[in-house]
């Protein structure tokens, strides 16, 4: 196993949308146990092909407590097949080192792929949990789209993305996600406690950081 260089916010591939897998080959599975070390020895919780220069349908992810055993999952040829409900996500990337910002994100998600086997399977992940929001942010890599594009603020994405000296946000790529962000801030009006909590939990992050 390698570890690989993880491509960073600007370059032009990571707006490509990448091919699909035709066979899960030995050198498909050796890419993938190099993307595993690669993520592993980054402390990320998931890698896209895309990020280490490989423009294929395939990312890792892994989110188990880092105290305990690994627990990667291995989508190749991924397709969301159902999706529902709202939530902000606080997300940073592997290709944006230290840049955090919210961003809007289904609540609930249902994927099949093929495993590193090449056996098909379906995933489901719901209530916001870390693994919903894992899944479509490393989707969203394999066509050409980054976390960035779905900021509930891109005045505030920019702020953070010009004090770690990556380029600003491409208002071209935003995405139109206003029913998304109508449920959200229903959500937060009726709980403000999660607001709060939410807050403190990212000063605390950015105070780590410091």
């Amino acid at each position: 196993m390698s570890i690989l260089k993880i491509i960073e916010y600007g370059t032009p591939s990571l707006r490509e949308k990448s091919k699909e897998v035709i066979k899960v080959s030995k050198k498909i599975k050796n890419l993938v146990s190099d993307m595993l070390e690669t993520m592993y020895h980054a402390n990320g919780v998931g890698l896209a092909a895309p990020q280490v220069g490989q423009n294929l349908r395939i990312f890792v992810v892994d989110v188990s407590d880092p105290k305990g055993p690994i627990d990667p999952i291995v989508f190749i040829n991924p397709k969301i097949i159902k999706k529902s409900g709202a939530i902000n996500s606080y997300e940073g990337c592997l290709s944006f080192p230290q840049a955090y910002t919210n961003v809007r994100r289904y609540k609930n998600v249902m994927v099949k792929a093929l495993d590193i086997n090449g056996r098909p399977f379906v995933k489901e992940a719901r209530d916001g949990i870390l693994l919903a929001r894992a899944i479509q942010h490393e989707f969203d890599h394999l066509d050409g789209k980054l976390f960035i594009d779905h900021c509930r603020n891109r005045f505030e994405a920019n702020n953070v993305l010009a004090k770690y000296n990556l380029p600003p946000v491409e208002e071209d790529r935003l995405i139109d996600e206003q029913f998304l962000e109508d449920e959200i801030v229903e959500y937060e009006k009726n709980h403000p406690e999660e607001v709060e909590k939410l807050k403190k939990e990212i000063e605390e992050s950015e105070n780590s950081k410091q």
